[in-house]
């Protein structure tokens, strides 16, 4: 953190609005880049808002500067775990056994067991997910692409996912 970003830091600790801005604009993009990799893609937006928010309520608890950027990166993980929960909708116990699963096995397992997931869905299901969070399509998007409402993309998009859950938890038990 350089001179202007402690200044900046101290201003906003204390209250002046101008200061607080001014520090948002310039963690937005560390955020969003963090984000970008932690996040479901359809998670992103909200994850920087929410924790942006998060920063501003906050930054007068900040007492070290150098604590900002881990704080801050540890709201966003934060903010992608409790979106990402509740986009594939796991319970406490279900979050419990996907974390054994995934501190278990190596990158490429959890790739194979990701592919075999994706390919034990029918088509019409893989499609919303791969539309969605692999190539960040928007609802209305997708609903355009495979000719489908909004709300029928949204409603095929979740059954997906509760699918890829269901196997994914019925594969690591």
């Amino acid at each position: 953190m350089n001179e202007a970003d402690i200044k900046l830091l101290n201003a906003a600790r204390l209250g002046q609005p101008q200061a607080l801005s001014g520090l948002l604009q310039r963690y937005q993009p560390d955020v969003r880049r963090y984000a970008k990799r932690h996040c479901l893609s359809s998670d992103v937006e909200d994850a920087i808002q929410e924790s942006l928010i998060i920063l501003s309520r906050n930054v007068s608890a900040i007492r070290m500067v150098a604590a900002l950027s881990g704080w801050l990166f540890k709201v966003v993980q934060r903010e992608c775990q409790r979106l990402g929960r509740k986009a594939f909708r796991l319970t406490s116990v279900e979050e419990e056994t996907l974390e054994r699963m995934l501190a278990s096995r190596d990158d490429l397992a959890l790739h194979l067991e990701l592919q075999q997931a994706l390919e034990s869905l029918p088509n019409h299901y893989r499609e919303m997910l791969l539309l969605r969070d692999f190539y960040e399509f928007s609802l209305s998007e997708i609903a355009e692409q495979t000719g489908l409402t909004v709300a029928a993309s949204k409603s095929r998009l979740h059954r997906a996912r509760s699918l890829v859950r269901e196997y994914l938890l019925s594969d690591s038990q």
